[in-house]
């Protein structure tokens, strides 16, 4: 069993300082906070930009400013959301990807969000996917539900996706596949053979099935961007999720990965 690699979301697209204010919202913040869950064992930071009035961007310069913030102090990966709540086209993500991230998601297929449709058309997952190969960034396929695993596997075959592929399962968000652990199970058992596989559970399913997935031979997501909280009525801070994860794995018996560990276990060819 390969050791652990935790990815931290810190920001996402929902939750403001007027939910918590732990969330890291400006570039310095999610860089500072960034650092923080580097010391508590991250290895993977998934990076969303927010504007001056806290909501999702879409503006390549907020996530190159992130980057910057962490040049020569980061040793995690970083993996550029190329989806999210703002509003996007093709041509911004396309812009998003140009500055050289060793990751990026790739949401393979559309799903209903609580108050709105997150539409991923074929030929805009297809371009992305492309685009990723050219530039030798890594896709974390981002399924939502069984179709999705299927429409990466479909790109690995089409020959827009490098195997092994990773995959990250987004489970309990409302309209998507929900968090119990009988669909963790059967949506590990529908991945390609030799894939890469995380967790990424809403609210309370985080810490549930974080811990399924460290017995199952996955890896897990933490973060503010899927739950604010650490126990019911507790705001959490990132670098308490990351903590626990951490601490919950050295009892469970498996060892978590450091940065360049966790590049040897995803396949990636090194830090540039």
């Amino acid at each position: 069993m390969d050791k652990l690699i935790i990815t931290i979301a810190p920001t996402g697209s929902m939750p403001k300082k007027g939910h918590t204010p732990h969330v890291p919202v400006t570039p310095e913040e999610i860089a500072q906070c960034a650092l923080r869950c580097q010391d508590a064992g991250a290895s993977i930071l998934h990076i969303h930009a927010r504007d001056a009035q806290q909501n999702p961007s879409d503006d390549p310069r907020f996530f190159q400013e992130v980057a910057d913030r962490l040049a020569g102090r980061c040793r995690m990966i970083l993996q550029a959301s190329t989806g999210g709540r703002a509003g996007s086209g093709l041509e911004s993500k396309i812009k998003r990807l140009a500055m050289g991230w060793e990751m990026a998601s790739l949401t393979t297929g559309s799903v209903n969000f609580p108050d709105s449709a997150y539409v991923n058309e074929p030929a805009l997952v297809a371009a992305l996917a492309r685009e990723m190969l050219r530039l030798g960034i890594k896709p974390e396929m981002e399924c939502f539900d069984l179709s999705m695993i299927n429409n990466a596997a479909l790109l690995a075959q089409e020959g827009l996706a490098r195997d092994p592929l990773h995959f990250n399962l987004v489970m309990g968000l409302k309209g998507a596949i929900p968090a119990t652990i009988e669909n963790l199970v059967h949506m590990r058992s529908c991945l390609p053979p030799g894939s890469t596989w995380s967790v990424a559970a809403m609210g309370p399913h985080q810490l549930s099935l974080g811990v399924h997935a460290i017995l199952m031979g996955g890896h897990v997501r933490v973060g503010l961007e899927d739950n604010i909280y650490y126990r019911k009525g507790e705001l959490a801070s990132n670098e308490r999720l990351v903590e626990r994860m951490v601490r919950l794995a050295h009892e469970l018996g498996r060892p978590v990965a450091g940065p360049d560990e966790a590049r040897a276990i995803l396949g990636l060819a090194g830090r540039p």
